[in-house]
């Protein structure tokens, strides 16, 4: 397939199973970089299962096998995801993912905040707080929550507790973000909140979003993946 010096993440030939049923069929489709890439297709044509593929997620979840490859655009060349030299704790501080319904830790915003950064073995307290308050300023949550971050996190409303999670999911700076239907639990002012929040964001990192939503879609992608047609479309 034809590349582009603006692509971030590439399969080949990428087919998926879960037992008898081939979900994901000789997918080949490059995902631009500072842009969002929407997923979407009828149900059960494996929209989420393509992003658990991404980052390997697939693997802990079951199934398999899974043939083809997916590539990565780091320091400016591709780069398997399975080879030996991109252990997938390493694969997981690049692409980070945030789920359809929030799901902060039962534990404080600060602890939540740290904990990637210390899975990572970052212990300094100095950076996990300032990289706590760049990422809480950047998911436009910072003035909200800075003197309840010894709080629970739980007992944030829904949209905060998405952005929180945005926010957790970069600390560790990714350069890809997989969003499998990040507002598909929250009210509409919620989710207007986080359209303008990823439209910020891409300019810093490769976003790839599963929605069943067409005017989101509509308003936020740049590209459109309709998967069951295996077909890439431009928008802008």
């Amino acid at each position: 397939m034809t590349t582009t010096m603006n692509g971030k993440i590439r399969t080949e030939s990428l087919s998926f199973s879960y037992g008898e049923r081939l979900l994901l069929e000789d997918i080949s489709v490059e995902f631009a970089d500072q842009a969002i890439t929407a997923i979407t297709g009828p149900s059960g044509t494996g929209k989420s299962t393509l992003l658990t593929v991404f980052n390997r997620l697939w693997e802990e979840i079951g199934g398999g096998p899974l043939h083809g490859q997916v590539l990565l655009r780091l320091e400016g060349r591709w780069q398997d995801i399975h080879a030996p030299e991109m252990p997938v704790s390493t694969l997981r501080r690049r692409v980070g993912m945030v789920f359809q319904t929030p799901n902060p830790l039962p534990m404080s915003l600060a602890a939540n905040l740290a904990f990637p950064l210390k899975l990572a073995g970052i212990d300094d307290k100095e950076e996990i707080a300032a990289r706590s308050r760049e990422a809480l300023r950047r998911v436009h949550l910072l003035a909200e929550v800075e003197d309840r971050l010894v709080s629970d996190a739980r007992l944030l409303s829904g949209g905060q507790q998405q952005r929180l999670c945005l926010a957790r999911a970069l600390m560790l700076r990714p350069e890809v973000l997989l969003l499998d239907e990040p507002t598909s639990s929250l009210d509409p002012k919620a989710c207007a909140g986080i359209e303008e929040l990823l439209l910020e964001l891409k300019e810093s990192c490769a976003i790839v979003l599963v929605s069943h939503y067409q005017d989101q879609i509509s308003r936020i992608a740049d590209q459109v993946y309709l998967l069951g047609e295996r077909t890439l479309l431009r928008q802008r």
